[in-house]
């Protein structure tokens, strides 16, 4: 694990609210060179603390804000199928996270479709068609209370 300083967090929560910022700006609000400020992502990039730079859509305004939380138990938990049914999740654009858990179910999903319909479609055609699923349980998200994707650090 790479040792960080406050300057590392600090310049972490400003690439996570706003990584288009240029070295420029970064420099200004870290009291830094534009030298330093670029050596120091460089060295976040290259170590992997930084995976990827992305756009956060809002959900509403292409059509996709139906999400949905599905829980999914397999009928078989050897390793074959178990990495079988991962393969086939990670192939489905509906599925933004998948996460192998504990408990009741051996998986939860996080879908986002454009409604009811589509979803039921996803279900039906897709999620179902894949093999050794046992059962599967939906929550529907009512309201968004707290998104975020950055990560204190």
């Amino acid at each position: 694990m790479l040792k960080l300083d406050q300057t590392d967090r600090t310049l972490l929560m400003l690439l996570q609210t706003d990584s288009k910022q240029t070295t420029k700006e970064l420099s200004n609000k870290l009291n830094l060179s534009v030298t330093a400020v670029y050596e120091r992502v460089k060295k976040l990039e290259k170590e992997g603390v930084v995976k990827n730079y992305v756009a956060i859509l809002d959900k509403k305004r292409i059509a996709k804000s139906f999400m949905a939380q599905c829980h999914v138990r397999l009928t078989q938990h050897s390793k074959d199928f178990v990495m079988k049914f991962e393969r086939e999740i990670i192939k489905l654009e509906e599925v933004l996270e998948c996460y192998h858990v504990s408990g009741d179910y051996d998986y939860i999903l996080k879908i986002l479709v454009t409604d009811m319909e589509a979803y039921r479609d996803f279900m039906v055609t897709k999620l179902t068609a894949i093999p050794n699923i046992g059962n599967t349980h939906s929550i529907f998200v009512i309201g968004e209370v707290k998104h975020t994707t950055a990560i204190s650090v």
